[in-house]
Order: C-alpha cells, then sequence, then structure tokens
C-alpha cells in the first residue's frame, strides 16, 4: 500500500529586542553568565506584575505581514498551566483566545515545484528557562536567562507532503526574519516541533500524530521526518507496535526517537485569559507605522537587484544577509556604479574577510568610507591594488581612506616621463612577451601591463601604463 506523509509545523522564533518580553531584563544575546540576567518578574516572585514590550508586538505584526496573515487588531494574552522545573511561574504567558495573526499562506519551492503552506496563526508568548543536565553528578540546574525571552510561534496547517518542504519552508522563514530584523534565526533561536502522521494515499483522514519536540537543526529535522516515517509505516504494515499520540524526542547521535510522555491537549493546559495584562488595541495609525517601517522582502530586492544588470548569484548572496542589502543600497545612494559596488562587497570585502577566518555575515565598514575607495580607484587616483592596501586597513583600524592613502604614498604615479622610461625598460627585458604580443598573442600585452605595475610598485596610473604600452608596442610593429 502506498502511504502519504502528513506534517505540521510549530516554529518558536527569538525576536531580536534589547529586552524580554514582560520586563527590562535584556534579551537572550544579552546573557553572559547563567541567572545573571534575571530580575523579580521574570523569575517568578510573588506580586511581580509584567508589562509588554511594545516592540515585541510590533515585531509580531511584521512577521504576520510578511507572511500575509490576517493581523487581529484586538489580541490577548492567556496563562497555560503546566509543571516544570524551567517555569518558575508554574505557567507561561502565551495566546490562546485571540492570537496576534491568523490565516497566512507560504509558498515554498522544491524539485518538485511550488507548494503552498498554509499558516493556521502566530502568537507572541515567553520562552521558558534551561535546564542543564550534568551527568557526571548527576544533577540538574536550572538557568533562568532564558525566561521571558520574547518569542512568535508560527503554527503552519498540516500542508507539508515531504521533509524537501519542510527544509525549504525553514529556510524561507530564516531568509525572511533575517532580512527584516525580526530574528537573527541562529541555532537556539529558531526552534521547531514537528507533527507528523502517515495515511493511505488518497485518504482524508489524518492518522496518529507524533510531535517530536524542540528540533532546531536542519540536518537532524529532515532525519528524524525520516526515521518517524518509517516508524509509522513499520507499524502499519508489520504491526511492529500500537501507534499512539505522544511526544517524543529526537536522539542525534543514535539517529532515533523516543518516547517523552503522551501527547497533552489543550484540556491539559487549562488556558484562561491572563488578568494582569490588558488587551492590546492596534489601530490604524499604529499599523500604517508598521507597515511602513517594514524593509523591502529579499525576493523584493532580488527583483530590483535583477533589473540593475546584477547576475542571480550575486543577488543570492546579496540577498542572504540584510547588512549587504544596506550597504549595497548606500553605495549606489552616494553615486557608485553597481558594478563597483559589486566587485568591492563580494570580492575585495569578501576576499579580505577570508583571509581573516570570517565571512560576509561579519563585514562592518562604513558605507562613507568604501564610497571612497571605490570612487578613487574607479577615477584612477589610486591603483585597484592600493585601493585593496586601504580597505585592509580601514577592515583592520577603521582609518581614513585619504589619510591612509597620503601617509603611505599610495596615490597612483602619473608622471608619464617616468612611466614611459619603466615602459621602455619592461619592453627590453621581455622580448618573448614582446615577440608574442606583435605575433597576436593579446594575453601576452597583460604580462607586460603587470610587469610595468610591478616597476613602480603597484602605483602607476593604469590609464598612462596602458597608452604608453601601446603606443611603444605599435612602433615595433
Amino acid at each position: 500500500m502506498k502511504y502519504e506523509i502528513v506534517i505540521g509545523l510549530e516554529t518558536h522564533v527569538e525576536l531580536a529586542t534589547e529586552s524580554k518580553i514582560f520586563c527590562s531584563c535584556g534579551g537572550h544575546s544579552n546573557h553572559g553568565e547563567p541567572n545573571d540576567c534575571v530580575c523579580p518578574a521574570c523569575c517568578g516572585m510573588p506580586g511581580m506584575l509584567p508589562v509588554t514590550n511594545k516592540h515585541v508586538v510590533e515585531l509580531a505584526v511584521m512577521a504576520g505581514l510578511m507572511l500575509n496573515c490576517e493581523i487581529n487588531r484586538c489580541t490577548t494574552f492567556d496563562k497555560k498551566s503546566y509543571y516544570y522545573p524551567d517555569l518558575p511561574c508554574a505557567y507561561q504567558i502565551t495566546q490562546w483566545f485571540h492570537p496576534i495573526c491568523t490565516n497566512g499562506l507560504v509558498e515554498v519551492e522544491t524539485k518538485n515545484g511550488i507548494s503552498k503552506i498554509g499558516i493556521k496563526q502566530i502568537h507572541m508568548e515567553e520562552d521558558a528557562g534551561k535546564l542543564v543536565h550534568d551527568d557526571w553528578s548527576d544533577t540538574t540546574l536550572v538557568d533562568f536567562n532564558r525566561t521571558s525571552v520574547p518569542l512568535i510561534e508560527i503554527v503552519s496547517r498540516p500542508d507539508f507532503r515531504s521533509a524537501e518542504e519542510v527544509l525549504a519552508y525553514l529556510e524561507k522563514l530564516k531568509s525572511i526574519f533575517r532580512f527584516a530584523n525580526i530574528s537573527e534565526c541562529e541555532e537556539g533561536a529558531m526552534r521547531c516541533d514537528v507533527n507528523i502522521s502517515i495515511r493511505p494515499e488518497g485518504s482524508t483522514e489524518l492518522g496518529v500524530r507524533t510531535e517530536i519536540k524542540n528540533m532546531s537543526s536542519l540536518s537532524s529535522i529532515e532525519r528524524a521526518i525520516k526515521y518517524e516515517t518509517a516508524r509509522h509505516m513499520d507499524a502499519l504494515e508489520r504491526q511492529t507496535e500500537v501507534l499512539v499520540q505522544e511526544t517524543r524526542r529526537w536522539d542525534d547521535i543514535k539517529g532515533k526517537t523516543f518516547s517523552m510522555r503522551n501527547k497533552e491537549t489543550a484540556a491539559d493546559y487549562r488556558y484562561f485569559p491572563d488578568p494582569n495584562l490588558m488587551p492590546i488595541v492596534i489601530d490604524d495609525e499604529w499599523l500604517a507605522k508598521i507597515k511602513a517601517d517594514m524593509p523591502a522582502s529579499p525576493e523584493e530586492k532580488a527583483a530590483e537587484y535583477r533589473e540593475l544588470g546584477v547576475s542571480d548569484k550575486e543577488i543570492e548572496l546579496l540577498i542572504s544577509k540584510r547588512n549587504l542589502c544596506d550597504l549595497f543600497d548606500a553605495l549606489r545612494g552616494k553615486g557608485c556604479a553597481v558594478a563597483d559596488i559589486v566587485s568591492w562587497i563580494l570580492t575585495e570585502c569578501a576576499g579580505v574577510l577570508r583571509k581573516k577566518g570570517q565571512v560576509l555575515d561579519e563585514l562592518r565598514i562604513s558605507a562613507d568610507k568604501l564610497a571612497r575607495i571605490i570612487a578613487m580607484t574607479s577615477s584612477n587616483e589610486i591603483t585597484r591594488g592600493a585601493g585593496r592596501k586601504i580597505l585592509v586597513a580601514v577592515l583592520d583600524n577603521d582609518v581614513d581612506p585619504d589619510k591612509f592613502c597620503e601617509e603611505n604614498n599610495l596615490a597612483a604615479q602619473g608622471d608619464e616621463s617616468l612611466i614611459n622610461d619603466v615602459v621602455k625598460k619592461v619592453i627590453a627585458e621581455n622580448e618573448a612577451a614582446v615577440k608574442d604580443y606583435l605575433g597576436g598573442k593579446t594575453k601576452a600585452f597583460q604580462a607586460l601591463f603587470g610587469g610595468c605595475m610591478k616597476q613602480l610598485r603597484g602605483n602607476g596610473d593604469p590609464a598612462i601604463i596602458r597608452t604608453q604600452l601601446e603606443n611603444e608596442l605599435a612602433k615595433l610593429g
């Protein structure tokens, strides 16, 4: 019998805020030592009242808009009761009755074509703490730094039919949220609960559902889906076990899932409205401001850059990180040519960072200073090689490009008499290359040009060198 896999995702995304969702403690990225970023409110001390972080609401609305959701103009918080050591209040503040976003849609593309994934809802909630297990001493410690860090949970409809669609969806969420500065989506900042079942092909009834909790690695998610699919099929085809609705955990080393507990239902959590938090009303003015502050989507940026003549491969690199797009746009605003911008960001800056063991994510450079380097190079005030030296100094020590150029004598050598002497010397010392050029081998010209530039220590004016070299070679022809 042929079976169809049915998957739904609950994706928890940590928001990029400076403080937690219901208190002024710093966000997750501010944490250092265990329990050094907690206060009476987020560690559940009696009598402390939560206060909603406005920026969390704005980021949640922005996420909903980017995922084509309807925005609930009146949204409320609820208490979800369960007992666990990392939850100091014995309840989590979340949204159940009136989530902030509903009825969204995301299109994902795989080798099998485009699939439409429905978004049931997006709701805001606080994160729980973290349990740290020490097998050596057989103890478990609790770190409350993560408690009350703001999350949005994106609940999809059971529209996935393969692991490939799941991975494409998660990659798209990462791309959108990173680009919009909604979340860094690094490991731990984006976690996923995978709900999976199988059914006979053509059936409309859902099978017994298993939830795999707290998956953060895409490769682990893919392996867990394939393992669970095989386990469910074996249970149905070979009666190896009786499937029950349950929550399971994934062991990445063993490559298997293991039962944790029976799957809870809404009744088990005893949801009820949080009396300490007033409803949030999103009026027309506030919603308009959020929309005005939204950046273009990665797809919109890609279309814009494509019209400017940027290649698809270059676009893919540029839109992978918001900081690269911001730098690109800033350089365009300063009058730099598109081809020069692409070359200096993706070739020169990437090359310098690579030698330092860094990646383009870590590029931090003033648009004013990079624009000045590009302008000096394109106007032949300096050579490309001199531009690279200035770029290294700017990235390392944030120097002023003009001052560094002057202090290190990097200005292009424009003395035509000196250059002419160098050209004649290089021609005299490279008879074989001259003969090849005169014989029609145009590549030999670059060898001679490079020889002249070497004699001038990389600071010769390229235009003057080229002209004089062409003139002297023409005399020999």
